[in-house]
């Protein structure tokens, strides 16, 4: 009896990906973000003194401003804010590469750090604020935690949240949404497509404009308490995505 040949053995399957290497795109998550990026920032432009802590860049129109001598002197915490923004995205994106090489979900433990990190910003302000001007240390030191809490949802939107609507900065939905409505006005060529965009699109934009009326308005009769809303907003994300 001849033996059986021997077949070589098939090669062994690829590892999975990450939860979430494919980016996250369930309906509802662009409209929390982008409340809680209106929200932070306008009570962090209202309440210390014009600081942009999720539109970090707009900190240069107003360091250029107090350059120009409009009587907006205190510019120190705006000028720490870029490098503290960079720093706590640098952090975040090793965090987040980190868990996807063990194959571990990235999504929601962005969200848990965010969370945590306005929580801190919410409680730091309620203890130091309010504050007379912005160019006191407590007051530069609250800001720049809110920077470092609002960097991490930066992040995420340019990795997990890439399919959603940018929900930090809104100068782009909006050029692409007064686009589409041109196009789908004129029955351009490519007016399906600009229907479905502005299908995805219109719903976070909304809620970036209701969360920044609602941190204007939040700090004016709660402080830095209002805080609460976005917090509970990410607390509201944070369970979806573990739903998921």
């Amino acid at each position: 009896m001849t033996s059986p040949s021997s077949t070589p053995a098939a090669p062994a399957a690829p590892a999975a990906p990450a939860a979430d290497a494919a980016p996250v795109d369930p309906p509802g998550h662009g409209m929390l973000l982008a409340f809680t990026g209106g929200f932070v920032d306008t009570l962090g432009f209202v309440a210390l003194f014009g600081l942009f802590t999720a539109h970090v860049t707009g900190n240069f129109v107003l360091i250029g401003a107090a350059m120009a001598g409009d009587g907006h002197a205190d510019v120190v915490g705006k000028l720490l804010a870029l490098p503290t923004f960079v720093i706590g995205v640098a952090a975040t994106r090793l965090f987040q590469l980190r868990r996807e090489r063990q194959g571990r979900d990235t999504a929601a433990p962005l969200v848990a750090i965010q969370l945590a990190g306005l929580v801190a910003f919410m409680l730091a302000g309620v203890w130091a604020g309010p504050f007379a001007h912005g160019g006191g240390m407590q007051a530069i030191g609250v800001g720049l935690m809110g920077v470092l809490a609002m960097s991490v949802q930066n992040t995420a939107a340019r990795s997990v949240f890439s399919r959603l609507t940018p929900s930090t900065v809104m100068t782009g939905n909006v050029t692409q949404l007064v686009m589409d409505l041109v196009d789908i006005a004129t029955r351009a060529p490519g007016m399906a497509a600009a229907g479905a965009r502005l299908h995805k699109a219109w719903p976070p934009v909304a809620a970036f404009a209701a969360g920044s009326l609602a941190g204007g308005l939040g700090y004016a009769h709660a402080g830095f308490w209002a805080l609460l809303a976005p917090c509970i907003a990410l607390a509201v994300l944070l369970r979806l995505l573990r739903k998921h």
